[in-house]
């Protein structure tokens, strides 16, 4: 059997936890209950047994050696996720320019697969797709 994770978090250095948790549950997202919500980090749930830990700049550097990525010059990485439908992925990114994020790129239409993403107050970039599964195998 492949390795597989029964639960996943993904730590996001932020420079202001307060002003994250606004922007992500103003998209929809929850706060985890069960995960530390203070100055320091909250997490917000993206999907089953998948979260993202939202951790202050200066406390994220206590847990690593190494230099923070500048997000206005480099990308670290995209986070992909996927919903429902067309329509559901122009919602999420529309909120997320209403709530201070940015564009990235254009909407991108493959037929089977509808792609737009956004960045977030902290530069970090996120892919919102759709993918139409049936059409995608016929």
């Amino acid at each position: 059997m492949a390795l597989t994770s029964a639960f996943t978090s993904f730590n996001l250095p932020v420079k202001n936890v307060e002003q994250s948790k606004a922007f992500f549950t103003g998209l929809g997202f929850q706060l985890n209950p069960h995960f530390p919500d203070n100055e320091n980090s909250a997490a917000i749930v993206i999907g089953d047994n998948l979260q993202v830990m939202l951790i202050n700049q200066a406390f994220f550097t206590t847990l690593t050696e190494k230099e923070l990525v500048d997000t206005s010059k480099y990308a670290q990485m995209t986070i992909a996720l996927a919903f429902e439908s067309r329509e559901k992925v122009d919602e999420i990114v529309n909120k997320a320019v209403s709530f201070g994020g940015k564009l990235h790129a254009e909407p991108e239409d493959h037929g089977s697969m509808y792609h737009w993403g956004f960045v977030d107050l902290d530069g970090h970039l996120w892919a919102i797709n759709y993918m139409n599964m049936d059409a995608a195998q016929g």
